[in-house]
């Protein structure tokens, strides 16, 4: 337990690596053995028959109910999947701020701990600091490997259906949308859909200001890094799939900045409502 302490701030900054570079692979068609064919009832495999499949019949079904507008019938969808996504993102962001409450508490004592062995540049001593900090982790109930990530490993297998059914649905190619056509690559799509991820990092990143002084600056940069690879990924793409990158960043934006007011609000509150202690 002592050596995950250790390397927990490196295990973050690796798995948050792996999160945001990923999710970005996977959608852009670099991942192995992608699928590129049209979808049928008779496509193989439990992922295709069951999410990529569904999510077909459900945007062709919205098209035609929106007279071929199969634009239209994107963003619709983006918006019903995100809400459904919702719940997770919520109880995700509740735990965090819970975690921060702790972290608030816990961050005196760990700077007494610090203090404490300052001059001491000892193994024996490295050993019985990182002993009393898992004893001060334990007590407090804070786990340093724990980053909330598995929400966003749940709606994986949800926002990758959608992605293959629209990479996979020949009749939105036949269609346009505004000044697009849906099948085609547009010049203009790829910069918004990279710009909408940019605003959504910066969003993220400024609520994260917010409450924490000491951001890392490793993490700040991984944070640019798939904007830049969405944006250079959407020229050889169709336009339908920056549309709905940029709808469902657009979605994610107002959700951080909901969901951040909302559970930051009564954490405000019980701290205005602590009693001062008299000196």
């Amino acid at each position: 337990m002592i050596s995950l302490i250790r390397h927990s701030k490196r295990a973050r900054l690796a798995l948050l690596l792996c999160v945001a570079i990923i999710p970005v692979l996977a959608l852009s068609g670099c991942a192995p053995a992608t699928p590129s064919h049209p979808i049928t009832s008779t496509s193989h495999g439990f992922f295709n028959h069951y999410f990529v499949y569904t999510f077909s019949n459900l945007i062709k079904y919205f098209g035609n109910a929106f007279h071929g507008d199969y634009g239209l019938s994107i963003i619709v969808m983006t918006f019903f999947i995100r809400v459904a996504i919702l719940p997770l993102m919520m109880n995700q962001t509740k735990k965090q701020f819970a975690m921060r409450e702790k972290m608030a508490v816990l961050q005196p004592e760990l700077n007494a701990l610090k203090e404490k062995y300052k001059k001491d540049k000892s193994a024996d001593a490295r050993g019985k600091q990182q002993a009393e900090m898992m004893q001060l982790y334990q007590k407090h109930q804070v786990n340093p490997l724990n980053i909330g990530c598995l929400p966003m490993l749940i709606q994986w297998p949800i926002t990758l259906g959608f992605y293959y059914a629209i990479r996979r649905t020949p009749e939105i190619a036949a269609h346009n949308f505004l000044w697009f056509s849906l099948g085609k690559p547009d010049m203009v799509l790829p910069f918004i859909a990279a710009a909408v991820y940019f605003i959504q990092f910066r969003v993220s990143q400024k609520m994260t200001a917010s409450y924490q002084q000491n951001a890392n600056p490793q993490l700040a940069v991984i944070g640019y890094i798939p904007p830049i690879m969405m944006g250079i990924f959407a020229f050889a793409m169709p336009a339908a799939l920056p549309l709905y990158w940029a709808v469902g960043g657009i979605f994610i934006i107002v959700q951080t900045v909901l969901l951040n007011k909302w559970y930051r609000k009564p954490v405000q509150e019980e701290k205005k409502d602590q009693p001062v202690l008299a000196k």
